[in-house]
């Protein structure tokens, strides 16, 4: 059931007819990212953790990928995961890259680093990601954890024509990531990986605003298949809770 939620919202995410990214305003200038914002992702939001209870609360064995389709070298290195050669190796923040951050319980602060980019922090293992929107972005991330990720504003409007905006969200596209892990014991990614995201602001009817990340990766080195998963998090008042803490390989 959770597969078939997610792939429904990804087509709706990828419905063409429907979206439409940011348009380019007369005079040639792109409005900057932070005032063409449909909705307002500013602020903290901690983790709902409602499915994998065992792979997100808790670190798993070495060798038990169980879900996510591995190549013969994906399953060696995963059945080889060792935290304490991580650790040795200074590599205790492996499972906190871009590919597996958001499934991490944690608490995010989200902010405006600059009218094109939104930056994303975390308290776990204190990571810090930046959503670059336009066209002249710099390539500064490449070779780390969070890699450099480039997005824009999908919005969907009446039709697909262009007239009023109902809804809004994020799409991210993120390369040049590390070799890092899906899940904390050591369900392996690439350095060839390639990781999208849409990030869509929900409203309970009761007010309460949820944010939920739909992340697509792509690495065929060492996944047999797409890795399509959900994050969701829910709206705090304020700083309350926020603890940042250092990375733990296990």
């Amino acid at each position: 059931m959770r597969a078939k939620i997610i792939a429904t919202l990804v087509s709706l995410l990828l419905g063409m007819n429907t979206l439409t990214a940011v348009a380019q305003p007369p005079g040639g200038q792109p409005q900057p990212a932070r005032e063409a914002a449909p909705v307002d992702l500013t602020g903290y939001w901690v983790s709902l953790v409602t499915e994998d209870w065992r792979f997100r609360m808790l670190t798993a064995p070495a060798g038990d990928y169980e879900g996510i389709g591995l190549t013969p070298r994906g399953r060696e290195i995963a059945n080889a995961w060792d935290p304490a050669a991580d650790i040795a190796a200074g590599n205790a923040c492996k499972a906190y890259g871009a590919g597996g951050i958001m499934r991490i319980p944690t608490r995010l602060h989200i902010t405006w680093a600059g009218d094109n980019v939104l930056q994303v922090e975390t308290d776990a293992g204190m990571q810090t990601r930046l959503l670059k929107f336009g066209p002249a972005q710099d390539n500064a991330g490449a070779g780390s954890l969070q890699g450099v990720t480039n997005a824009n504003w999908l919005l969907e409007r009446d039709g697909g024509r262009f007239g009023p905006v109902t809804w809004g969200s994020i799409e991210s596209h993120t390369t040049g990531m590390t070799p890092g892990y899906l899940r904390r014991n050591g369900v392996p990614y690439g350095a060839g990986a390639e990781l999208t995201e849409y990030w869509e602001l929900l409203v309970g009817d009761d007010g309460t605003e949820y944010l939920t990340v739909i992340s697509i990766l792509r690495d065929p080195e060492h996944l047999t298949q797409l890795y399509t998963t959900s994050a969701n998090f829910k709206r705090q008042d304020d700083a309350s809770g926020w603890k940042p803490q250092e990375c733990m390989a296990q």
